[in-house]
């Protein structure tokens, strides 16, 4: 399993992503799962993905030979971010078509991807990409997208973060949502990537790879908690006649 989750806010555009890959508790493996492609001052774009492994690693395997051999269309190539998204779904849907032309075999080879991004002259966009090709976009209303397992860290994100939430502030939330996904599921594993894009920068972030040791992490995990301890001993007890 996988949790990945990005954020296209009025400031710029958030990206976080786990490494944790498995195939039974005995195969535990560590595997990118963000992406990064950049024309420096004409575009910047993020892929994520969460699903089988050999699909995603397909579909970002064709998107890169496409460059390599200029063939058209391809991610630097084309207009808009809207293309771009078609691009990537009909790369995927692709992809997994040609393991198998049986409709209910093609389920175990399914994933999502996350695609944001900015080509100049155009506004930031974010995409959820479905296995069948066909994606949605972020709005001010629905500023986030979580493939995976999101259940855990949605509730956080759901309750915070807001359109014009700052970039430092979403990267915060995030990790925490981060944080709650790590202490409930396995599945999910560190290291997290994370890059954070600037609006109209049209620059390529370096990123961080953020490790079990990193202290920044560690500290807000630790005072999330004191938080939530705290927070639940100052509500109201239940009456007698509440509970019986």
């Amino acid at each position: 399993m996988t949790y990945c989750c990005a954020m296209r806010l009025k400031d710029g555009l958030v990206f976080i992503s786990d490494t944790r890959t498995n195939a039974g508790v005995d195969h535990i493996s560590v595997f990118r799962k963000l992406y990064t492609f950049a024309v420096e001052g004409e575009r910047f774009i993020t892929i994520q993905t969460s699903g089988n492994l050999a699909t995603t690693q397909a579909v970002i395997g064709h998107l890169k030979n496409q460059l390599d051999l200029r063939q058209e269309p391809n991610l630097y190539s084309v207009n808009n971010m809207f293309e771009l998204a078609e691009l990537v779904g009909h790369t995927l849907k692709r992809v997994i078509a040609d393991v198998t032309a049986d409709q209910q075999e093609q389920s175990n080879y399914y994933c999502s991807l996350l695609v944001g991004g900015q080509i100049r002259g155009e506004e930031m966009q974010l995409y959820n990409i479905y296995p069948q090709g066909n994606f949605i976009s972020a709005t001010d209303d629905t500023p986030f997208f979580q493939i995976g397992e999101s259940k855990y860290g949605k509730p956080i994100l759901d309750r915070a973060l807001r359109y014009d939430t700052s970039l430092s502030d979403a990267l915060r939330y995030g990790l925490v949502s981060f944080d709650s996904t790590l202490r409930s599921n396995v599945s999910v594993g560190m290291p997290l990537d994370a890059i954070i894009y600037k609006k109209d920068s049209f620059a390529f972030p370096k990123g961080k790879r953020i490790y079990e040791q990193d202290p920044y992490f560690n500290h807000i995990s630790r005072e999330w908690s004191d938080i939530l301890r705290q927070g639940l001993n100052t509500l109201p007890d239940p009456t007698e006649d509440y509970w019986q």
